[in-house]
This record gives structure tokens, C-alpha cells and sequence, in this order.
């Protein structure tokens, strides 16, 4: 019996993303957890990931964990912080506050900087905090804010934080395999992000690249079993296999998602799309007379938040269902003080389909009779 094929949607989104056709083909085949191909694709994603973090492979490892990059944000924060440590999170969006829940639910001792969705976190205010306060052992703040697209400074809190002597982990996801990163000049001794973000494999696992010498301190601080990260990087380094069942079809999508990645010319070439995904994007948006949320200098390439219409015909329910109706997924704002909606310019994506969206947009718009400024 013939099915009928379906065609996927273009993804506009922070992740899941859209794919290439071979990193699904990728993932039409069986290997075995414990078979010496597996393994030895499983070790060739670690050599790689620690390479895209520009980072010394004697002083850096790579952590594959199983789950979404949730995960790897639990596995850090409750594998990492000591028993008697202290944890400083830097907040200026929902994925920081997710950390502060973390850390809230595993009892660890927190304080958090908390910043308007709007603002970038206050240097002076955080090397203040960490001369004052002796007891802060760990240091966690969002790369890519996700919330509205916001970058923020990881190489000058990173400073900050060596100076102080904590230990430094960023949450990365959104940025990670598209903004450059050099985890020794940025001081960051733990770094997260997940398979389905910028380097375009499939959902399935996070990775955390971690400084080993600071990884190897941990032992006895970890609060679970299976987050327990020291243990994964010992079990990994023992025999190159993970202790419990690993996602073996995302792994092998995501060894082909890294030969694309270098095909494409690394990092800075993934970054090139992306930026001109995001410059076509915009451009078009304020032609039409939308209104992004974040001031330019603050807004990153990866996502962008806009601002509802001031018109009352605007609905975003409607605007949506009418977008994903022509084959278009946007995402939906995360902003707490304004009513905005996300578009993501991430993913195997190219400037012809942000072409293509805006003229979506545009007739969606007429369609629903709202007029913009």
C-alpha cells in the first residue's frame, strides 16, 4: 500500500529545526550501542564538538548526555556546584529563570541578578556581587537568550569570573555551531547546548563541553544518577560508551549535521547564512512596518522577537494558524512585558525562504484586514 508523502513545513524556529534530506537519511539504519562503528562515531562527535569550541582537546572534553538540552542544564547544575557551594545565575529571560528552577528544586544555595528582557546584564553589579559575596562557588548565565534573541557578553562575565574563582557555565543552546566561541578565552568551564539547535542534527541528546581539569574536582557533588556528569565522561573515556542507552539515530544524524557543518565552512560560515537570514528578515519586516522588540545593537542573528500590531484585527492566534496553513511554523513570544512572536532564522534555511515567509506575511496580513504603521 503507497502512502502518501507529506511535505514537511519550514521550521522558523529556535529548534527543532528544519533539516537536510541526508541528515534524515542519516538515520535510517540500526547500530548497536556497543558496536565498534558506534563507538567510534561517538568519539569523532567529541573530537569535533571540542574543535568548534576552539578549544585545546587536552584541556577540554566533550559530554554527551541523553535528553533535551534541559537535561544537560539539570546535569551541570546538580553534577557540578559542591555540596556547600553557592550559585549566581544572571537573569534576563525565561531560560534563566529555568535555571533558577533547577537550582531551586535540587535545594542548591542560589542568588540570582535579575535584568529586563530588555537589558544587558550589568558588568559592575556582577563583579560587585562576586567581590561581596566569598561564598559564590558557580556561575551560570544564557549566551543566546531565546526569549527575545538577546546576546550577552559571556567573554567579560567569563573574566569576571575567573577573577573571582568560580567555576563558569554557560547555557549556550541557541547559539552554540553559529556564534564563535572560544572556551579558554571566555574562561568557561562548562558549556551546553543540544542536537537540534545550529549545528541542524535531530532532537535527541545535549552535549556539554566541558574544561577537564574542573570536571575531574566534582567527585561526590552530583545529586542524581543519571545526571551525573563525572561519571558520563568517566564511562565515555573508559570504553567510548554511554552508561545507559544512548539515542542512537540522533547520534548518527548528527555526525552527518557536523560534515554539513564543516562543508559549509565551520562555524563563521554557519554564521554568514544565518546573518543574512536575519538581515533579509528584517528588512522585510520593517517594510512592512513591524517593529522589532530588541534595540539592533542588542539582537542577535538567531531569533527575533516583533512586536503585535497596533491594530485590533491582529490576532496572533489567526496569524499563526494562517502562517502554518501556507507551510510556515513561527514560534510563538516569551517576552513578559510586551506582546510580541518569534521568528527564528536558524535551521537549513536560506535567505530564498525568508523571501518566501515575508510574502506570506504580507498576504497573511492583508488577509486579516490589519494595517501597520
Amino acid at each position: 500500500m503507497k502512502t502518501k508523502k507529506q511535505k514537511d513545513k519550514i521550521l522558523f524556529t529556535p529548534g527543532p529545526l528544519t533539516t537536510s534530506q541526508t541528515v534524515k537519511q542519516a538515520m535510517l539504519r540500526d547500530l548497536g550501542s556497543r558496536d565498534s562503528e558506534f563507538i567510534a562515531i561517538v568519539q569523532e562527535i567529541r573530537q569535533k564538538l571540542v574543535e568548534l569550541g576552539q578549544a585545546n582537546p587536552g584541556q577540554y572534553t566533550a559530554v554527551l548526555m541523553q535528553g533535551s538540552g534541559t537535561f544537560g542544564l539539570e546535569a551541570v547544575v546538580s553534577s557540578t556546584v559542591p555540596p556547600d557551594g553557592k550559585l549566581l545565575i544572571i537573569i534576563n529571560g525565561a531560560y534563566g529563570k529555568r535555571l533558577a528552577k533547577i537550582a531551586s528544586v535540587l535545594k542548591i544555595d542560589t542568588i540570582t541578578l535579575e535584568y529586563p528582557e530588555n537589558t544587558i546584564p550589568n558588568l559592575r553589579e556582577i563583579e560587585d556581587t562576586l567581590k561581596t559575596d566569598k561564598k559564590i562557588t558557580n556561575v551560570s548565565v544564557v549566551h543566546c537568550e531565546t526569549t527575545t534573541g538577546i546576546i550577552n557578553p559571556i567573554k567579560e562575565i567569563g573574566g569576571l569570573v575567573a577573577k573571582s574563582g568560580a567555576r563558569y557555565f554557560v547555557d549556550a543552546m541557541s547559539s552554540f555551531g553559529a556564534v564563535p566561541v572560544n572556551l579558554h578565552e571566555c574562561n568557561i568551564d562548562y558549556l551546553v547546548s543540544s542536537a537540534n539547535k545550529c549545528i541542524e542534527g535531530v532532537p535527541g541528546f545535549s552535549f556539554v563541553l566541558c574544561k577537564i581539569s574542573s570536571l575531574r574536582e566534582t567527585a561526590g557533588y552530583a545529586r542524581s544518577v543519571s545526571f551525573n556528569l563525572l561519571q558520563q565522561y568517566q564511562g565515555l573515556e573508559k570504553n567510548g560508551q554511554f552508561r545507559f542507552t544512548p539515542p542512537t539515530h540522533t547520534l548518527t544524524a548528527f555526525h552527518q549535521a557536523l560534515k554539513e557543518l564543516k562543508a559549509e565552512g565551520g562555524v563563521k560560515g554557519r554564521a554568514k547564512r544565518y546573518r543574512k537570514n536575519y538581515e533579509t528578515l528584517i528588512e522585510g519586516m520593517r517594510k512592512m512596518g513591524f517593529k522589532e522588540y530588541l534595540i539592533p545593537e542588542q539582537q542577535g542573528y538567531i531569533i527575533t522577537s516583533f512586536l503585535y500590531p497596533d491594530d485590533p484585527n491582529f490576532s496572533f492566534e489567526k496569524f499563526y494558524e494562517s502562517l502554518n496553513q501556507k507551510d510556515y511554523v513561527i514560534y510563538p513570544g516569551k517576552v513578559t512585558d510586551a506582546n510580541c512572536f518569534r521568528i527564528g532564522n536558524i535551521g537549513k534555511i536560506y535567505e530564498s525562504d525568508i523571501k518566501a515567509l515575508l510574502v506570506a506575511i504580507r498576504d497573511t496580513i492583508a488577509e486579516m484586514g490589519v494595517k501597520l504603521n
